[in-house]
């Protein structure tokens, strides 16, 4: 559950956002900054720190919109935005080849497996999961955000564009090494 560590700027951000999108966005910044810092002072290596260095940058440019138009429409769909940009991050670490679940794998999986194509394909498979569940979140978001279905389907929206692909990560990794010993 270590790739969880990278979705604490997220919470953050929907925690604080209560008193002012402005206020969850540099609560989203501050919280990713002192990750990163974290993260480096331990010694992670870039690599595993994609999705942390995403975050922060997509933060920083939230935080500088959100403080220079509070009053903008853009506010309303606040979680929307914030899934499609994990949405875009993940699907571009598949599109060059990186997928970001790699970095975070790394950290628990033995060294001798990091180059073997199942390795590899495990987390091909994650990634595109949690890029697809970031993508119909995004997407279910924006359309309930847009029709004021209310703070109960944002909610179980944004739990279940996290959930299910966390269910996923838990589980897929042990199905997939069991059917390659077959």
């Amino acid at each position: 559950m270590n790739y969880l560590r990278g979705f604490m700027p997220w919470i953050a951000f929907a925690a604080v956002s209560s008193y002012g999108w402005q206020w969850g966005a540099a609560a989203g910044l501050a919280t990713a900054i002192a990750l990163l810092v974290k993260e480096h002072k331990a010694g992670t290596s870039r690599q595993s720190l994609i999705l942390e260095h995403s975050t922060a940058g997509y933060f920083a440019a939230l935080t500088a919109l959100a403080f220079a138009l509070p009053h903008s429409g853009l506010q309303h769909f606040g979680g929307a935005m914030s899934l499609g940009w994990l949405a875009l991050t993940a699907w571009a670490t598949l599109a060059v080849g990186h997928p970001f679940t790699t970095g975070i794998a790394k950290r628990q999986a033995p060294r001798e497996v990091w180059e073997t194509p199942l390795f590899r394909r495990i987390n091909v498979v994650i990634t595109a999961a949690w890029a697809l569940a970031f993508t119909l979140a995004a997407t279910a978001l924006a359309i309930a955000d847009a029709n004021g279905l209310g703070t109960g389907a944002c909610i179980a929206i944004q739990v279940a564009g996290f959930a299910l692909p966390a269910a996923f990560t838990a589980r897929y990794p042990e199905h997939a090494r069991a059917r390659h010993a077959q």
